[in-house]
Formats: C-alpha cells, structure tokens, sequence
C-alpha cells in the first residue's frame, strides 16, 4: 500500500500571506530539491545537509530566479511521514508559491493527494489510525475543550487505553484457545473466574469510552441550540446579538424566517451551535409550513432550548403553546427566554413575571433590540450546557467512527460476561473476545490476526 512517489503540496493556508510553506515528501525528496535549489553558500547542496538544520539560498528555473527561501531537511524515517522530506520556506505570494509547485512537479514530483501525508504517516508507522484522524481534528478545533482532546488523541492517550485492553483480551484467548489444542486431556488453562472478573472491568471502560461519545460530540461540533417561539418574539433579533452580526432578517412582518439559519460562537471556551428556527403558529402558506415542521425536527434534535416569548403574549396564549412544546422538550434543558421587557413598565412586569411563573423555572427577561440581560443569558447557555472541565490527560471519544466500533465491541464482550455465566464451551468464548479485538483494533488500523 506504501506508495513511493515523491509528492509536493503547500502546507499553510491557501491565499497570500507573509510566507508560506511547500512541503516535499518521498524517496526522491532530497534529490529532486536540489535540482531547483541554488543555497547562498557554494558547494552546500542539500545532499550534504544535516538533518533537521536550514539552509538559505534561492530556487531558481535555469538562471531566472524565483525566490529566495529557506529549506528545512528531514531523513527518513525521522520525519512527520517517516520519509526523506523538504519543507520549502518562501514568500507568500500565490504566484511564487505555484511557480515552486510547479517546478517540482516538472521535476518529477506529483501533487499530494488530499490528507496524503498524514496518510503516510499512518502507512509508515508514525501513528496509528486514531492519531491520524486527530491530526485533522487539531487543524479544525475552534475551542480549548476540542483543542485538548485532539492534542491528547494524537499523542496516543486514546489509543494506548485500547492498546491495553486488546493486550488482556489477547493473554485470555491465547489460553483459551490452548486449552482447544489439549481438549481430550480436560485441561482449563484460562480460569474462569479471573476472566469473569477482566471482562466486566473491560465492559466497564469500553460503556464508559462509548457514553462520553456524547460530551466529546457537543465539545468537537458544538452544542445544538434551537430558538423557538412564536412569531414575531424576537428570535432573529436574538440571533444576531448572540453571534454579534446581521445572520437572519428582522422585520415586523409575521413569518419573516421561513428556513433554518445556523451559526455558532464560543462562550468560555464551549462552542455553542445557535439554530434559529420558523415561528410556530397557524398558517395556510405552504413554504412557511415546511419552515415550521422544520422547527420541530431541530427542536428534537437540540440539547438546549431557548423559548423565546413576547412578554406582550398573554398568559392563555403561552400556555396553549407549552402544551405544543413542553411535551417535544421533555429531555432537552429548556430556557425560557421572556424579551422586549423595554416596551413594559416595571410594575407591568411584576405582573407577567407573576402570572407566568407556573410554567418553567430556568426563565429570564430581556430586551433583545436594547441588548438588556444578554451576559446574564449566556451565563445561564454555559450553566446549561454543563460541560465537564477537560485536560489533555482526559480520554473522551470524539469521533462517530470510533463510537460505532466502541458499541459494537461492548456487544462482544457482553456475549464473553454471558457466555462465561452460561459456561459454554472455550471456542465460543475465543469467538467473542476476538470480536471484541477486532472492533477495538479498527478504531487504531491495527486489526492483524495476532
């Protein structure tokens, strides 16, 4: 599967910038480098060069110079890709950037494909799959929380817990499967109550990997916020104070947002994913109708709900709708969100807050248009979302992937714990636990029969 092809591709972010970073991976790399490479120094080629030091000079095709760069030397297989690689420092300009592309490929270099080094890397040993797969979360985080838990998979936190759980599922199903091989002498080399009691501790931090999926999905993706209400509450208004620009249209027209609009901020490190929704009422147009039936299926996909409420409603028209909404929400942390107490005097209020106060107890009132109690609100989104506190030593799984072969081998192991109570015979416990290997070794690529 390893490919020897010497690939090229630029490494930092694409557009104009101060300087950028070509980066040369493969058999050739060195070679091909010093071909297009003219350093200051004369008679300093880079097939000389230490590994790991820079060297200044210019690339150059034929006498017409490119630019002047420093070149960054790795050996194989001490390297990101475990191969001999060049990084190329030069100046930002796009155009420079794709002349030196451009040049190595004439060279005999071809364009990385996508995701390609950390490919290789993966290929070559330098990280297992899990690692790899962190690499791209790393490049994405947008918060501390999603930050550490990248850091922490591709140091290898996730993968040396399944390392270690394969490793005592290995040292059983090895004995076991001896005991096969001595079957006429009735020998038991396993002993089944040492196994019993590995399987249930393996079946606990296998359930324990596999529910944090939950907390490590809000962390990498964002906590699903849904603002609902009736029309014309102050939701989109709402919205765009939240994420601090003009994201839906605000008017005084009933049934203005007809679609889902979507964007997130970062409150105290949580990322929190804002969805704002149709206004829910009675109503003959068909688009607005799809809009509304849309409202519900993000309501029940959301793990907070902001309910917003004009505090004009009256108390009747309010608790017809909970009567709608509560009952969709049951499991959600739902936040009553009463706006536009501008246009009401304090006394006026004291009496909304009095008549309204049987229908939820996580409420608070603002005035959107005024941007009046908006911290006070954020501080009750970062209540609600009740994130732990992550370190880079905590093991939280993250990745979809990685969930689904984690529910799959819990399912093994559960058939190891019943088929130890049962007592069935030694191949069809070896059958389950290798399972269970199996399911835990996707999630690292490393599934070999040991």
């Amino acid at each position: 599967m390893i490919n020897q092809e010497t690939i090229c591709a630029i490494s930092t972010a694409p557009g104009a910038g101060g300087v950028a970073v070509i980066r040369v991976s493969g058999t050739e790399a060195i070679t091909i480098c010093d071909t297009i490479f003219t350093p200051k120094i004369e008679g300093k080629n880079l097939q000389n060069q230490k590994a790991y030091t820079l060297r200044y000079g210019s690339i150059r095709r034929g006498e017409e110079l490119i630019d002047d760069v420093l070149i960054a030397l790795f050996r194989a297989p001490h390297s990101f890709t475990g191969e001999d690689t060049v990084e190329i420092t030069c100046h930002g300009s796009v155009y420079i950037q794709q002349q030196i592309l451009q040049l190595l490929i004439e060279k005999g270099c071809r364009s990385a494909l996508p995701g390609e080094y950390t490919q290789r890397a993966f290929l070559n040993g330098k990280m297992d799959l899990s690692q790899a797969e962190a690499v791209a979360d790393l490049i994405a985080s947008t918060s501390a929380g999603m930050h550490k838990l990248a850091i922490n998979q591709m140091r290898g936190g996730f993968s040396n817990e399944l390392t270690k759980l394969r490793s005592q599922l290995l040292d059983f199903t090895s004995l076991i499967e001896l005991e096969l091989d001595f079957s006429e002498e009735d020998v038991e080399f396993a002993d089944r109550i040492n196994l019993k009691q590995l399987a249930t501790g393996i079946e606990q931090l296998i359930r324990k990997l596999a529910d944090s999926f939950s907390v490590g999905n809000a962390i990498k993706n964002g906590i699903p916020v849904a603002i609902i209400g009736e029309t014309n509450a102050g939701k989109s208004t709402l919205l765009n104070l939240l994420v601090g620009e003009e994201r839906a249209i605000v008017s005084d027209i009933h049934g203005t947002t007809r679609d889902v609009i979507e964007d997130t901020i970062n409150l105290s490190g949580v990322t929190f994913r804002f969805i704002d929704t149709a206004g829910i009422r009675e109503t003959n147009d068909t688009i607005e109708s799809l809009g509304i039936e849309r409202t519900f299926q993000k309501l029940r996909q959301a793990s907070i709900v902001l309910w917003v409420i004009d505090l004009n409603t009256p108390a009747e028209q309010i608790e017809e709708l909970a009567k709608v909404i509560i009952p969709k929400a049951e499991d959600k942390k739902v936040i009553l969100v009463f706006n536009k107490s501008d246009l009401l005097s304090s006394d006026e209020l004291k009496i909304k807050q009095q008549l309204l106060c049987n229908i939820l107890a996580d409420r608070i009132y603002i005035s959107a248009k005024r941007q009046e109690n908006t911290e006070v609100l954020k501080q009750h989104l970062i209540q609600a979302a009740a994130l732990p506190e992550v370190s880079q030593n905590d093991v939280i799984v993250t990745n979809i992937r990685h969930y689904e072969a984690l529910t799959k081998a819990h399912e093994a192991i559960l058939r190891v714990i019943n088929g130890l109570e049962m007592n069935i015979s030694g191949d069809f416990l070896s059958q389950d636990i290798r399972e269970c290997m199996h399911y835990l070794g996707e999630i690292t690529g490393q599934i070999s029969n040991d």
